[in-house]
């Protein structure tokens, strides 16, 4: 049994370590970020590990089952998948750090790019690994509209 899970855990740890070490960097621009004013919706600053720990596990697990699946070229979709990662590790960088909230965006709308490349890219080989990804698109496009509805409202 842990023959078969663990490429599962492997590419869990792998994404979970991606925002576990972008967290790490922009844990002193957290005060800072919440002192500016949010868009309607914004929900609380709790959510948001919780809400990015689901979706690196279910990345995880996409990227396995992407990865077992029968087609025969992997290489675009991991070339994807990795690619995203990258994105959205320095968008964290970006948006807290640096606060080049409007750039974010952009950077923002990248990621959704690669994300829905991604997902279209898993669906011709496994349709359950483009499910999982359907959720991290959908938080990507209410991040964008969180990440402009700060920007808008906090420029100076």
């Amino acid at each position: 049994m842990l023959k078969k899970a663990k490429p599962y855990l492997i590419s869990i740890a792998i994404a979970l370590g991606v925002g576990l070490l972008s967290s790490f960097f922009t844990r002193d621009a957290m005060t800072r970020f919440e002192t500016l004013k949010k868009p309607p919706l914004a929900p609380p600053g709790s959510v948001f590990p919780i809400v990015w720990s689901v979706l690196f596990v279910l990345m995880g697990i996409s990227i396995v089952l992407f990865l077992k699946s029968g087609g025969i070229d992997k290489k675009a979709g991991l070339l994807l998948y990795t690619a995203q990662l990258v994105v959205n590790f320095f968008w964290t960088i970006f948006f807290f750090n640096l606060e080049w909230r409007l750039f974010s965006f952009f950077w923002l709308l990248l990621l959704l790019g690669l994300v829905i490349g991604m997902i279209v890219k898993f669906s011709k080989d496994s349709k359950p690994a483009a499910y999982l990804q359907i959720p991290y698109a959908l938080w990507l496009l209410f991040a964008g509209y969180l990440n402009l509805g700060v920007y808008l409202l906090n420029r100076a």
